[in-house]
């Protein structure tokens, strides 16, 4: 298939997606929750989502920083405003595609800086493995913190539902059959077609992520203020927490709420984010599905949760769109 037209049909398949979320949660709306909803957006106080730009803009810089942290044990100091632009472009382009940006960021670098791109890209796996590591940090903080809350809403949405019907079929052993039977069928297909496998193009580029994981290790091995590296990880999360927790503070009905459901919020969140390149559409009916865990009403979620959103990608667009006048001016300055 002519790469273009790959592009242009995974970028729809994920646009998609997230509309078809839009659609999904808003079928089920009466006109009096379609006029909460309006009402919510007409009553925010939307000083305090100016104010959450700022812990918003500090995360990206923050990352950049750790990332030439990673970079610099490789023998590398790329120029600070420039990995900034290109951590900013490379959130841009997420927003379209999942995974574009870390590459379009890699080559910025590579281009202005003369930084091999499997060597950058090593160090952005690595980011992203700790960012893994500590979002699983949290999120069993949550779970501890919010124990109770998660496991009533669960049972009274789900367990009771499914359990009255498929009472008398064995999930659990099913589930463990089938993941056995996976398991066993692809050790199986490998060891027949491991030389044609090897040679496939899916392999060779796994290998190479692979390559490049490796070299970021090691690079998270020698930097210089390790202690100082683990701050700035935490910090990072730390502003969306933050972000998360202003935005509450928009309507009089989630002003009160505790810390802990902003991070319940922004666990959660971070999931649809995941799920829907840049979280249009999951997002919102994410939040507004955990705020209600937490007697907050749906249509109020949903619009604290397209604030939040729209409020974090504004922020990329503006910063993202200006990172490609910086790229022009620094192109002409170092000429």
């Amino acid at each position: 298939m002519n790469p273009k037209v790959k592009f242009i049909l995974k970028l729809v398949f994920f646009l998609g997606l997230g509309f078809f979320f839009i659609w999904w949660f808003q079928r089920k709306l009466t006109p009096e929750e379609k006029n909460e909803i309006y009402s919510s957006f007409f009553s925010a106080n939307y000083l305090w989502v100016l104010i959450s730009f700022i812990p918003g803009l500090l995360s990206h810089w923050i990352r950049s920083v750790r990332w030439r942290m990673l970079l610099k044990p490789m023998g590398y100091n790329p120029n600070k405003k420039l990995t900034f632009t290109a951590v900013m472009i490379g959130y841009l382009a997420n927003l379209a595609f999942p995974r574009l940006g870390e590459i379009m960021r890699c080559g910025i670098l590579s281009k202005y800086e003369k930084i091999p791109v499997e060597k950058s890209f090593g160090t952005v796996i690595t980011e992203r493995t700790v960012d893994i590591i500590i979002f699983f940090f949290l999120f069993s903080l949550t779970l501890i913190l919010d124990f109770y809350n998660l496991k009533d809403y669960m049972y009274n949405n789900f367990w009771v539902e499914f359990a009255h019907k498929y009472q008398q079929f064995h999930l659990t052993s099913f589930i463990g059959i089938l993941i056995l039977s996976l398991i066993i069928v692809s050790v199986f297909l490998f060891i027949i077609f491991k030389k044609k496998i090897q040679k496939s193009n899916l392999y060779i580029k796994t290998m190479v992520v692979v390559m490049g994981f490796v070299e970021g290790l090691k690079s998270l091995s020698k930097i210089e203020k390790p202690f100082l590296f683990i701050f700035y990880s935490f910090f990072i999360w730390f502003n969306y927490f933050l972000m998360t927790w202003l935005i509450f503070l928009c309507f009089n009905q989630t002003s009160n709420l505790g810390l802990n459901v902003a991070l319940a919020t922004l666990v959660t969140g971070s999931i649809g984010i995941m799920i829907v390149p840049g979280g249009i559409g999951i997002y919102p009916l994410i939040v507004s599905q955990t705020l209600i865990i937490f007697a907050i009403p749906k249509t109020v979620g949903y619009a604290v949760g397209w604030i939040a959103w729209s409020s974090q990608t504004l922020l990329i667009i503006i910063f993202g769109i200006s990172g490609f006048l910086f790229l022009s001016f620094f192109k002409r300055k170092k000429k």
